[in-house]
């Protein structure tokens, strides 16, 4: 991987002064995975609709410095395998040259992803189109008043989810995407978090390289529907794995590797979950049996990937 001088000196494909808030973590997606791309390759995004698209798409205003197309909420995957095979074609018909090089990547949030455009994503890594879809999970539908998804916790207030008499916050546990692409047989999965930016930068290098599709799951906090401070997004993300809440691994061609949490760095979930004021409710009284069950549904994902795990590096 790119040390962190030559990184800093690389273009950069997001212009600031875009209308992201501040603290948002799909933008400090954006910048770490778009370091991953090859220097040699000319890179080409597209964008399922949500906060990334909205705020840096603004007509007349574009952020971006590279190729965009900016796609419904449902079909980021299909868009993409269609520029990328009709890139191929072109090249196989001699109107592009052999020697160019492209790299096709799509960004979408949780609801574009693990809801609304899971069908087109899955097709797309079926047919297994040469491109690299990065999720920026933010846990909830951030860009049209913080509705829950199949992304949003256990526990976690949302619009749509409410905490009262009837329940605390959503009542289902997270839809586990990640294991979910890494069943269709891809040559590279990973998660990963903006806090940890040596890791999601070495994996979306991996997963640039890879031949074939790839996808990345980035852990990308929102300080508006996580009730966070703008300058928090980065601890809270960091939090998240040394909670052993969001696990970062990798699987490479059917290999899984998980990047166990150090003793040292080890905390009580309590420590992620109490800088957020979507899970407060969860510390007062009546809440203890939630807290718990949350708990053990973390301790049983960890068991789950420690057993498909052929080897372990260190954080």
């Amino acid at each position: 991987m790119a040390n962190i001088k030559e990184l800093s000196q690389r273009a950069e494909c997001l212009a600031p002064g875009h209308r992201l808030c501040g603290g948002c973590g799909a933008s400090i997606c954006v910048r770490q995975v778009m370091m991953g791309v090859p220097e040699d390759a000319y890179p080409v995004v597209a964008n399922a609709t949500g906060c990334l698209e909205v705020s840096t798409t603004i007509y007349p205003y574009n952020s971006w410095k590279v190729p965009f197309v900016h796609n419904a909420f449902a079909n980021a995957g299909a868009t993409l395998s269609g520029v990328e095979a009709a890139f191929k074609g072109m090249q196989r018909a001699g109107k592009i040259p052999a020697s160019k090089k492209m790299k096709f990547v799509a960004f979408g949030g949780d609801g574009g992803t693990y809801d609304i455009g899971l069908q087109s994503l899955s097709g797309a890594m079926e047919r297994g189109h040469d491109l690299v879809y990065v999720c920026y999970d933010n846990g909830a539908y951030m860009n049209t008043g913080i509705q829950r998804s199949s992304a949003t916790p256990k526990g976690a207030w949302a619009t749509t989810a409410e905490v009262g008499k009837a329940q605390l916050g959503k009542i289902q546990v997270r839809k586990d995407l990640t294991s979910i692409i890494a069943a269709h047989g891809v040559p590279y999965v990973a998660q990963s978090t903006v806090g940890h930016w040596k890791d999601l930068v070495a994996k979306a290098e991996k997963a640039f390289a890879a031949d074939g599709p790839a996808f990345i799951n980035v852990l990308a906090p929102c300080p508006r529907g996580w009730r966070i401070k703008s300058d928090e997004t980065l601890q809270v993300a960091r939090l998240a794995v040394d909670t052993k809440f969001w696990p970062l691994f990798e699987v490479e061609n059917g290999k899984w590797t998980l990047t166990p949490v150090k003793e040292k760095n080890a905390k009580p979930l309590e420590d992620f979950l109490r800088p957020q004021g979507r899970f407060k409710h969860l510390f007062a009284p009546g809440s203890e049996a939630l807290l718990q069950e949350m708990k053990d549904d973390i301790e049983a994902y960890w068991r789950y990937l420690e057993g498909r795990v052929e080897g372990s590096k260190d954080l």
